[in-house]
């Protein structure tokens, strides 16, 4: 049997991304992830690796431990942490045993609290495939002291997680949730709970999106409740943008 090759490590990762790094695009990241003054992305530094490549990076060094991705997580480079997560991601899938599953988890709850998930891109790719998937047939109370918080990306990964549950044809805990955040007129919560509501529509059933909507358009935004109305028939958009 031949050897196995070295462990894979944080630092080679980081050179393989620095091996694909573009100055130009990381400056139109910078600009198209909001990171001036005061803004969401506010003091975030790209390198500038386009998505699509950072995927191979993280395939290729999949197996790196929850240390080397801790190390991903910590750091202040965006295309770090993104690719940290994929292998996050990564390593919950391939989880050996239900404590190792568990450890990924909270590997990953540590990074969110820690402020290291802040971003939308970086929720998106993880909330609802790691959180989401980990609460799956169990407890979800976790979302709702995400929610409870002001913290927008722990909202936004609260939200995020339960397109899990949608996948598999369940709304109930995105209802429940919503309407505890329909007065966060943040864009990014708005976007959020809109796109989960319009997947509960899809996914779930159609009467279910809009008996909430006839309960709760009247007081939703504007940007949530036109993602949440977006596939519906032009009559049905117009009743329930008029509620507002």
């Amino acid at each position: 049997m031949p050897a196995a090759g070295p462990a894979p490590t944080a630092a080679a990762v980081k050179a393989a991304l620095a091996g694909l790094a573009d100055p130009a695009r990381a400056e139109s990241s910078a600009w198209f992830f909001k990171t001036g003054p005061g803004e969401y992305g506010d003091g975030d530094r790209f390198i500038g690796v386009r998505v699509p490549a950072q995927r191979p990076v993280a395939r290729a060094f999949r197996g790196l431990d929850r240390a080397g991705v801790r190390d991903l997580l910590s750091s202040e480079i965006h295309e770090h942490r993104l690719t940290g997560l994929l292998l996050l991601r990564s390593g919950f899938e391939r989880a050996h045993s239900e404590s190792d599953r568990r450890e990924w988890v909270q590997c990953y709850l540590d990074a969110v609290f820690e402020g290291r998930v802040d971003n939308w891109d970086l929720v998106d790719s993880s909330a609802p495939y790691i959180l989401g998937e980990s609460l799956v047939g169990g407890d979800h109370s976790l979302l709702f002291e995400l929610v409870a918080e002001v913290d927008l990306w722990r909202r936004r990964v609260a939200v995020l997680a339960t397109h899990a549950f949608i996948k598999r044809g369940d709304g109930t805990t995105l209802l429940e949730l919503a309407p505890l955040i329909l007065d966060d007129r943040r864009d990014l919560i708005q976007k959020a709970v809109g796109w989960m509501l319009r997947e509960t529509g899809k996914r779930v059933d159609r009467a279910v999106l809009l008996d909430f909507l006839e309960q709760h358009a009247a007081e939703m935004g504007r940007t949530a409740l036109s993602y949440a109305t977006e596939h519906l028939a032009g009559e049905q958009r117009k009743y329930f943008r008029e509620m507002r």
